[in-house]
């Protein structure tokens, strides 16, 4: 037995929303043979644009049930069914929602006209119930309102049924098949694409912008978990309604796959990824000359487009940095803006300090660079070469200098006498120090994959 429904609500997720009309018809695979409808008070306001989608208004569902006084009723008539819907990841999820905050736990098998139309009737340019209706001359006096949504489903429903040639319906029932959790729509076969292998996914909407990148050790498998549960909130129910295709890549291991990530969702900003997107180097370490023509040091803000002579997420860290160049190259605290009063300069050369014009600025400059060139030496240069895509090849990532350079694969008989060589075989990426850290994190645990260049 089937229960098609079709529900109207006062906005797009359930946990946030109320039902204000609910429609079941009872199908028993040839013909509806019971029906249901009721107005709900939703007990808050019906916004405008919907009121004037739908024709029902705060006066109409004034002394209407509240959920709960129907709940009975509606899991009754739920219960031990197949729940078919338009889109039937929307209706389940605010019916199943609003059950269960009435005390019933509903378990059901669901079916999507949407789904099931695209496999039984393909090549439409729409797959909506009003213009899937009109072309299958199922007539809708009470479009928007759940009784006429209901009645028209179950017409199209019925169509479906008689048209399933190659039982596309039982096959979407058999308990294996977990079809019905995708987005109405995303092609089943775009799932079925993906590996089980790293990788970076992206999912696209209907016009094939990139609206989420993830990345996976197992892509088939993680791509396929955000499909399940039953999160009513309003960030999953729109992202899933705006899913229309999933591409991936490829990755030799999960670092790769990381590091990908985090590039991608720098390049592409898509619109549902939040983490990853604002991470910038906050602080960076410049080196500039004074009107004196004393170079100076200092940790500010990072500015991008600047040539920074290092980065790091914390003012501590920059200045710690910082503070042990003035120890070991008797610097100037000063000219190094980590003392900023007007007492004497408490460097080691107090009484005779560049910062006091008794140092020739040739002198001190010459200390500087070498401070810059030591800090420049202390960082590491080193690659990871790890699994690739195939038996034949190797993922290869290389920190240059402290800095993410890039990645690529080469030839699993590849070997790099200098580091010019191996970048030749790499393609640059942005890094920041996420990425950085994720490297050197990956090096520590697993020093046998690493290879180490002269800095």
């Amino acid at each position: 037995m089937y229960a098609i429904v079709d529900i109207e609500t006062t906005g797009g997720h359930a946990s946030a929303n109320g039902i204000t009309e609910i429609a079941i018809c009872i199908h028993n695979g040839k013909k509806v043979i019971e029906r249901y409808s009721t107005l709900v008070n939703p007990r808050r306001d019906i916004p405008i644009y919907i009121s004037a989608l739908t024709g029902i208004t705060n006066e109409m569902v004034e002394n209407a049930p509240p959920f709960e006084d129907v709940a009975h009723d509606v899991y009754h008539l739920l219960n031990n069914k197949i729940f078919v819907a338009h889109n039937v990841n929307f209706d389940h999820s605010f019916v199943r929602y609003h059950l269960a905050a009435a005390g019933y736990d509903l378990q059901c098998n669901k079916l999507c006209t949407v789904r099931l139309g695209r496999k039984i009737i393909p090549g439409l340019p729409s797959y909506s119930l009003g213009k899937l209706c009109r072309h299958l001359g199922i007539e809708n006096e009470s479009r928007h309102r759940a009784a006429g949504d209901a009645e028209a489903t179950a017409q199209l429903f019925s169509l479906l049924l008689q048209s399933d040639k190659s039982n596309h319906i039982p096959q979407a029932l058999k308990q294996t098949s977990k079809e019905q959790r995708l987005p109405a729509n995303l092609p089943k076969q775009d799932v079925e694409a993906l590996p089980q292998s790293p990788g970076v996914y992206y999912f696209h909407d209907q016009k094939g912008k990139v609206i989420y990148v993830g990345k996976a050790k197992n892509l088939k498998k993680r791509v396929c978990s955000h499909f399940t549960g039953n999160n009513p909130g309003p960030q999953r129910q729109e992202f899933l309604r705006n899913i229309f295709n999933i591409t991936f890549q490829q990755c030799g291991t999960e670092l790769v796959a990381f590091v990908m990530e985090a590039v991608e969702i720098k390049r592409l900003w898509p619109k549902y990824n939040r983490s990853l997107k604002r991470f910038e180097h906050a602080y960076s370490l410049y080196a500039f000359e004074d009107q004196r023509g004393y170079m100076r040091l200092a940790i500010d803000k990072h500015r991008k487009m600047t040539g920074a002579i290092y980065s790091c997420n914390t003012l501590f860290e920059g200045r710690s940095i910082l503070m042990k160049l003035i120890d070991a190259f008797g610097l100037c605290p000063k000219l190094c803006f980590i003392q900023n009063n007007n007492s004497e300069c408490s460097g080691p050369n107090t009484g005779n300090c560049a910062c006091e014009g008794h140092e020739f600025v040739t002198d001190y400059n010459q200390r500087v660079s070498l401070a810059i060139n030591e800090l420049n030496k202390a960082l590491p240069t080193f690659a990871i070469r790890d699994a690739g895509r195939t038996d034949d090849e190797h993922s290869c990532l290389l920190i240059e200098k402290g800095k993410f350079y890039g990645m690529g694969y080469i030839s699993h008989y590849f070997n790099a006498d200098t580091l010019d060589q191996l970048k030749n075989h790499l393609t640059p990426y942005p890094g920041n120090d996420y990425i950085r850290n994720m490297v050197d994190s990956y090096a520590i645990r697993y020093p046998d994959r690493k290879m180490v260049f002269a800095g």
